[in-house]
């Protein structure tokens, strides 16, 4: 089979890849192809496995290409984020709506050539939720909680899952949304994600830098390990229609964990040295923008496919020093 993970030089995209190639097989098929298309290249690693072929434009631009191309199956996770998309409004739109319709279009046109619909899985986010006056967010939200988002990524997702949605009733495609939770611990340097603090303040003070965390200590939410969300990708792509229960998006499982809690497991696992390396100092635009994001989330639909979150944010930082073992200077904290 010939697989297209859009995003697939990104981290959660290179992961995904890395799993599938280790695999060898998705959904009962052999893997004979991964394409990974991006705005940068793909890592060295997987360049080199006679399978991958690295793409680098905009999605949007590269589009109209695909119209022509065979695909069994597309991981749809490039996206501008949160941070990026309050700044430019205009780049949003284009990198996450724009392109995402481009991209259903060109699938559209193989299947009313005659193609079997392309499966599809849509990495939505937990940033579709919100407080609104008219539709309160709930204490927990789940997978039928009404998506209220406050941001323009928000907007962006919940709309795309719609577009998944309907070309997936309408034959185009065979698609799914999965309702990503904040990834952590992402390695390298931060983005521009609104919730990028939430790597920042583990991964920096492990590498011996100080990290600054811009929301008050009882902030809390709902966060993924990596290992965890591509696991969440690969069984909602292999589930059946029927398992994973109609069109509309699913949340991926989630520790629900405070900013506390979260320091609290990095002085449990790296000692005190370690944990020194975070201060508070307030970010009014991210504590604002964190403000209007779920506290917590439930994932019983996903918990249906055999995913369950983790049990504790210490598995999920030693998870992410196994990860590093070979890299001294992302644990140059733990070594001083």
């Amino acid at each position: 089979m010939k697989v297209l993970i859009t995003g697939g030089a990104g981290f959660v995209g290179a992961r995904l890849a890395r799993a599938l190639l280790a695999r060898g097989t998705l959904a009962g098929q052999n893997l004979r192809a991964l394409v990974l298309a991006d705005q940068v290249t793909a890592p060295a690693d997987l360049l080199a496995d006679p399978r991958v072929q690295g793409r680098v434009s905009p999605l949007l631009a590269a589009c109209e290409g695909l119209r022509s191309e065979a695909f069994d199956g597309v991981f749809h996770l490039a996206s501008a984020v949160s941070g990026e998309c309050e700044v430019d409004f205009d780049l949003g739109l284009r990198s996450n709506l724009d392109s995402t319709r481009a991209l259903l279009d060109a699938l559209r046109h193989r299947t009313e050539s005659g193609a079997a619909p392309t499966r599809l899985v849509f990495s939505s986010s937990v940033a579709v939720y919100g407080p609104d006056p008219a539709v309160p967010m709930p204490a927990v939200v789940t997978d039928t909680t009404l998506p209220a988002p406050q941001t323009s990524y928000g907007t962006h997702k919940l709309i795309c899952e719609h577009l998944v949605a309907d070309y997936t009733r309408k034959g185009y495609i065979d698609g799914r949304a999965a309702r990503l939770m904040t990834v952590a611990v992402r390695p390298g340097r931060p983005n521009g994600a609104a919730s990028s603090f939430f790597s920042g303040i583990i991964r920096e003070p492990l590498a011996g830098v100080e990290s600054v965390c811009p929301v008050s200590p009882d902030v809390q939410h709902p966060v993924s390990s990596p290992a965890l969300t591509v696991r969440g990708l690969i069984a909602v792509y292999e589930a059946s229609r029927e398992a994973f229960v109609g069109r509309t998006a699913l949340n991926l499982p989630a520790l629900n964990v405070s900013v506390q809690q979260m320091l609290d497991a990095l002085l449990a696992v790296a000692g005190p040295r370690v944990r020194s390396l975070v201060r508070f100092e307030r970010d009014e635009r991210i504590a604002g923008i964190v403000a209007n994001w779920p506290r917590a989330a439930s994932a019983q639909r996903a918990a249906g496919l055999g995913l369950l979150p983790e049990r504790h944010f210490e598995d999920i930082i030693r998870q992410y020093v196994a990860d590093n073992a070979g890299n001294p200077q992302a644990l140059k904290g733990m070594q001083s």
